[in-house]
């Protein structure tokens, strides 16, 4: 970096200060991004075990009612638009979950 000399030693300070906090402000944007990305990872691999759950439940239910083709084809079509979307499979989990928890709890009262 060369040194402008109309610039004097206190602007020249605040420069490297306001370059240190622009990086500093960078790094923390970066490690932010990287942490919301892991936990939607992490939320999108738990709405997928949540699902996967869910259809061997049904699957058991309803095994009796119909040939074990039809769930297996449901399952596999789950599955791909998880695999898809992750970020909105964990999303509409996290609703669906909500949505029970407030059902339940408001039957209770």
């Amino acid at each position: 970096m060369s040194a402008d000399p109309s610039m004097s030693s206190a602007d020249h300070d605040d420069a490297t200060g306001d370059n240190a906090a622009a990086d500093q402000a960078q790094r923390a944007l970066r490690e932010g991004l990287a942490q919301a990305e892991r936990r939607l990872t992490e939320a999108a691999k738990v709405a997928e075990r949540v699902i996967r759950d869910g259809i061997e439940a049904v699957r058991a239910q309803t095994h009796g009612y119909s040939g074990p083709a039809t769930v297996d084809d449901a399952q596999r079509y789950v599955v791909e638009r998880v695999k898809e979307r992750p970020v909105t499979a964990a999303l509409a989990g996290l609703g669906v979950g909500f949505l029970l928890g407030v059902l339940l709890s408001s039957r209770g009262k």
